[in-house]
């Protein structure tokens, strides 16, 4: 039986481009009051505009753990309860470990697996007082599989991964949901640069999109986009190492990152990744960080 999401709130962090904004109009067309949280406030509110007239958009920096408090409460006094909290927003810059900077490594965990606990923490907090709610965590394929080039990115899908496992365990009986979103690479700005493989073509930002809303309609814990990846990863888990890196070589994933660290057509996004976590003070309201 499928749960409707018409009239229901939905916070997207990150929202005003890409997965986020695919998302907050396939939502929006089903009748959801989608609130877009950016830390680009003119494009969040400019989104918000286009994509449905009960649509908000507000800044939001998820860094910011007293903002994103924030941001959260305005929205429950300004729009209403949450019903559903999108943890979209992420980044991520590519560099063999080696060559990542620590500013780098320490902005990729803060907005990649701090921003989503606290996010997930405070959603939790709201939902399990009313009994009702769902919180969508975005992780990655490479929050299963990881790949040279890309080591801190990697890490902090693998925790968010382990992150919805644990949430899954301690809202049980609770009567709020959480779902577990892993894609494959997406045709955004964030996978500039990365070339197709044998093992996983790339897909649309609003692919994912229709399996977040499929994922919320359905209350689904596990979703893979596309979902055969799910499929091929249960088959690979029983299966030697070496026979895992192998695979991996041969259809050219291994070095998918690792190829793309000089690319040309990564250089807007480095550089936007780069200034995706500021330092200001919050303003009142709260601030937000985008893929």
């Amino acid at each position: 039986m499928r749960t409707s999401v018409s009239n229901k709130i939905v916070v997207i962090t990150g929202g005003a481009r890409g997965i986020g904004l695919a998302t907050a109009r396939a939502l929006s067309a089903r009748g959801a009051r989608v609130v877009i949280g950016d830390l680009d406030e003119d494009g969040a509110r400019r989104v918000a505009k286009d994509v449905g007239a009960s649509a908000v958009g507000m800044r939001l920096d998820v860094t910011d753990h007293a903002g994103f408090t924030e941001f959260l409460d305005a929205v429950e006094r300004e729009v209403g309860p949450i019903d559903v909290l999108i943890n979209n927003a992420g980044i991520m810059p590519i560099a063999l470990l080696g060559d990542e900077s620590t500013e780098t490594t320490r902005r990729i965990l803060d907005i990649n697996i701090a921003a989503v606990i606290h996010g997930t923490r405070e959603a939790m907090r709201r939902m399990t007082a009313r009994r009702t709610g769902h919180i969508v965590n975005l992780a990655s394929v490479a929050g299963k599989v990881g790949v040279a080039g890309g080591a801190t990115y990697c890490a902090s899908k693998f925790a968010v991964v382990g992150l919805c496992e644990s949430v899954r365990s301690e809202l049980r009986g609770s009567g709020v949901a959480i779902s577990c979103v892993m894609p494959t690479i997406v045709n955004t700005e964030l996978a500039a640069g990365l070339a197709q493989t044998r093992l996983s073509s790339h897909i649309e930002p609003e692919d994912v999109a229709a399996a977040i809303v499929d994922a919320l309609e359905k209350r689904r814990f596990e979703v893979w986009v596309p979902r055969y990846l799910g499929v091929l990863d249960k088959a690979m888990r029983p299966l030697p190492r070496a026979f895992n890196e192998w695979l991996l070589r041969v259809t050219g994933s291994d070095t998918l990152m690792t190829d793309a660290v000089q690319s040309p057509a990564r250089a807007a996004y480095e550089q936007r990744a780069a200034a995706s976590a500021p330092s200001a003070p919050a303003t009142k309201g709260g601030t937000a960080t985008r893929a």
